[in-house]
């Protein structure tokens, strides 16, 4: 028996965008949750923005026109980063003012940690491999910008565990995205190019800029 077991030919099944548009929903979510003092113009501006950008994203996705739904999602994402850089910069500006009281800081940082880590998972996913597009018109994920632990897994121990086809989803990139803002390295998937490693140097330090304020801040409360 070889690793030709459950596949049928041509496009692997197409990978659900769904998590993908969750998780853009809700870094919107987050933003809007965030301190007048850490939001740039409108509060509106940037949700408006994004949810007016989603909507043809998911009408080019669901008609196949994947160049389009793939230029939406940079732009999205583009976006995204440029509003999490932007509060995090004004965080660190505010925080000598003290005018965010204790519990709207912790609000405050808690919604830039968890935008933090959603935003670069959407990057990894939008960017490994050529995207979630070309990683299903393989038959195997086997090469890419990180190595996940079924890619070292021989066939047979990958057909073991129902995973004979196996490619990453989103949850993978999101798990990824997470274990970097937590322990500021990698965890079971390494990154194995220059950009993947830039991304996760600046997700880092997002990461540790964060808590670093939350704790200089907490230092000076008590």
């Amino acid at each position: 028996m070889n690793d030709n077991s459950g596949w049928t030919g041509g496009a692997r099944n197409a990978e659900p965008q769904w998590p993908s548009f969750i998780a853009v929903l809700a870094v919107v979510g987050l933003y809007s949750a965030l301190h007048s003092d850490l939001i740039v113009g409108s509060r509106w501006l940037l949700p408006g923005t994004i949810v007016i950008l989603v909507l043809p994203s998911l009408i080019s996705h669901g008609t196949g026109r994947h160049d389009l739904d793939r230029l939406l999602g940079f732009i999205i994402s583009s976006l995204l980063t440029i509003g999490l850089l932007a509060s995090v910069i004004l965080l660190v500006k505010a925080l000598p003012s003290h005018r965010q009281t204790s519990v709207a800081l912790m609000r405050s940082a808690a919604s830039l940690w968890f935008t933090n880590v959603l935003v670069f998972a959407l990057w990894y996913w939008r960017l490994d491999a050529g995207g979630p597009h070309d990683r299903d018109s393989r038959r195997t994920h086997e090469g890419g910008a990180f190595l996940f632990p079924q890619m070292t897994m021989s066939p047979e121990a990958r057909r073991a565990i129902g995973q004979a086809l196996w490619s990453p989803r989103f949850l993978d990139y999101l798990f990824l995205a997470f274990n970097t803002s937590t322990a500021f390295s990698p965890t079971e998937t390494p990154p194995l190019t220059s950009w993947a490693k830039l991304l996760m140097m600046v997700q880092s330090i997002i990461s540790l800029t964060v808590l670093a304020l939350l704790a200089a801040r907490a230092v000076n409360i008590v």
